[in-house]
């Protein structure tokens, strides 16, 4: 064991859309030993946990107070699935989560290929219920293992315990901030078969005329290039990937909105919602491309804020408060209120978190 707490760290190297921010204590670990250390270590001096992986969907509003850990753990493991041509991977939380679909592909192992240059790591997978061009990890979520950050105790969580919904869970309500993700268990398939329902998708293999089967690493591949055209690289342009969920209104509503917006893209769904993207509601209030001092709207992806890093860059009540821009433009044309994806942290008056509708 190795555990070696700093005092006053930047995060910046730590959020995808680097903003600045410092943490009030700082470690970094590689293993369960060094965060049960690290826990009890928070405990004996009641200092506040924040559990930090790959920074790649959350938004730093200031420093943070108490401690940040940054889970760094690697690894995975496998085993024969309960289902007939299945196989249950167990990946730590630390790994990242594009490198783990390739991996599940090396290993002629298939159902996370849609899920593709999703950024971040595993451990932050379950917490978002992360889904993309027609799956979400629920579809192959089998369970989860976390510590509970109050008392050091290993819990474990089925599909069920977890209660997923779009782009949400648990972990983002009643258990907000109360466990640490150790690692993520998923059951996938070992024969090849491919979903490719999702329009985006199947524009992507008319585009690319292609004749021959698919295979679930042309889809993954697909994908990725889906990806790279629609979103920026967050090592060049910092940014958080999606910022805002795709929100769902009664279909009654969604009638409504048609009659006057006939072009409106929508989504049935199963619960008599539809879905709207809320990419095409930003445009539609001339908000793509639009830029607020240092941060602004992608000229290409209205869903994706970014930090311009113009005069020493930007901070994150400056990015919020392009997001609430942004609210109250499509609620005022639109009457929908859009809800933030990424987890906010560091606010000094947590009665400003903009996260919720």
């Amino acid at each position: 064991m190795s555990l070696s707490i700093q005092q006053h760290i930047s995060l910046q190297p730590y959020n995808s859309l680097a903003l600045p921010a410092y943490a009030e204590y700082f470690c970094s670990l590689d293993g369960e030993e060094d965060l049960l250390a690290a826990l009890a270590y928070a405990r004996a001096h009641q200092l506040q946990v924040t559990a930090l992986g790959g920074g790649s969907n959350l938004v730093l509003a200031g420093d943070i107070a108490g401690l940040v850990i940054h889970l760094n753990t690697k690894g995975y493991s496998y085993c024969n699935g309960a289902e007939a041509d299945s196989v249950d991977v167990t990946f730590a939380a630390g790994e990242n989560w594009h490198q783990a679909v390739l991996t599940t592909l090396e290993q002629g192992w298939y159902g996370m290929e849609n899920l593709s240059l999703i950024p971040g790591n595993i451990g932050a997978a379950p917490i978002q219920n992360i889904g993309a061009y027609g799956v979400e990890l629920e579809d192959i979520f089998v369970s989860l293992r976390a510590v509970e950050i109050a008392s050091g105790k290993l819990c474990s969580f089925t599909k069920a315990d977890c209660q997923f919904a779009y782009r949400d869970s648990l972990f983002k309500n009643a258990a907000r901030d109360q466990y640490i993700i150790l690692d993520v268990t998923l059951r996938l398939s070992t024969k090849p078969q491919v979903n490719t329902r999702y329009p985006a998708l199947q524009q992507a293999i008319a585009d690319a005329q292609i004749s021959e089967p698919l295979t679930p690493e042309k889809v993954s591949e697909l994908v990725c290039q889906i990806r790279r055209q629609k979103l920026p690289d967050p090592t060049i342009t910092p940014n958080a990937g999606s910022f805002f969920k795709n929100p769902l209104v009664e279909s009654a509503a969604a009638e409504q909105l048609l009659e006057r917006y006939p072009q409106m893209p929508n989504f049935p769904q199963p619960d008599k919602q539809t879905k709207i993207p809320a990419a095409w509601l930003i445009d539609q209030c001339g908000f793509k491309g639009i830029t607020r001092g240092p941060v602004g709207v992608h000229k290409h992806q209205a869903l994706v804020l970014v930090n311009n890093l113009r005069e020493g860059g930007a901070n994150g009540e400056q990015l919020l408060a392009l997001a609430e821009e942004l609210r109250d433009g499509v609620w005022k044309r639109f009457s929908i209120r859009l809800e933030i994806e990424p987890r906010v942290y560091g606010l000094v008056d947590q009665s400003k978190d903009r996260s919720g509708i």
